[in-house]
């Protein structure tokens, strides 16, 4: 219990530091070399493109990121009157099965809270994902994915004119990193250029498993499960794929889709103010 704690909270301080590292080299490394062109005019250069690009993604992926943490799941503990003692010890050694209280909870150990819907914990938000935040996780992971791979091409263009290399032969990305660490440790690459090569395979690893975890959610939330009741072997109730979808990212999903907010619509809201 004690790593997960510790991992708890390393692994929302490594996003964080990732972000930050990756804005300051599109800003001011990535951007500003594709300025150098002098074939393209000010207004319509890819630059500015580029940089409205990354702005758009970025500040969906940490909105909904701050989203995720904000519109924490409620602790229906609470409703059920589970104190510090006995009850809630049968919460924890599992004696005490969550859905004969009600349907689809859990009890999540880091949190300490009884959550609805419970689907998973995650670590890089430091927080549980349930009903009220999953359609948040789900654009978080998307434009996380979308971001990583942006600043994936930005990182290879750059290393392409620095290094007046190629990346046409499939190849070339395969090799480039056993390549530079022996030019790096001969001393003929910089360190600068040898921490944008590293950077881009830390962008590759983040951008695919991103997105295919938003890929599995998605699936998931299509069967109209999550992933504790498949852990869990739990059977849910077959419903049309359109009212799963509806459940999770409510009538204004476009919405939610070009900018980071609240799911208001969601049928546990609706359900809560009745």
């Amino acid at each position: 219990m004690l790593v997960l704690r510790l991992l708890n909270v390393v692994a929302p301080a490594y996003f964080l530091c990732i972000s930050l590292v990756t804005f300051v080299l599109q800003i001011f490394v990535f951007i500003p070399s594709m300025f150098r062109d002098p074939s393209t005019t000010l207004l319509f250069s890819p630059a500015l493109l580029h940089g409205a690009l990354f702005l758009f993604l970025s500040a969906n992926a940490l909105g909904n990121y701050v989203l995720v943490i904000q519109s924490s799941p409620e602790d229906l503990g609470k409703d059920l009157n589970l104190g510090k003692g006995a009850e809630l010890a049968d919460w924890l050694d599992g004696s005490r099965s969550p859905g004969s209280a009600l349907p689809s909870t859990h009890f999540c150990r880091l949190c300490a809270r009884v959550t609805q819907r419970h689907d998973h914990h995650c670590f890089f938000t430091g927080n549980c994902i349930g009903s009220r935040n999953m359609r948040n996780f789900i654009m978080f992971c998307l434009y996380t994915s979308l971001a990583c791979l942006d600043s994936l091409v930005a990182g290879m263009a750059y290393i392409s004119a620095t290094l007046s290399m190629s990346f046409a032969d499939p190849l070339a990305f395969l090799t480039l990193l056993p390549h530079s660490i022996s030019q790096f440790f001969s001393g003929a690459l910089l360190s600068s250029e040898m921490f944008v090569i590293l950077m881009l395979y830390l962008w590759l690893g983040i951008g695919l498993a991103c997105a295919g975890f938003c890929c599995h959610q998605m699936l998931l939330i299509l069967r109209g499960q999550t992933r504790y009741q498949v852990r869990k072997g739990m059977v849910v109730r077959a419903r049309p794929w359109r009212e799963n979808l509806q459940e999770v990212f409510g009538k204004k999903w476009l919405l939610g889709l070009l900018i980071p907010v609240l799911n208001v619509e969601s049928n546990y809201r609706r359900q809560k103010e009745k």
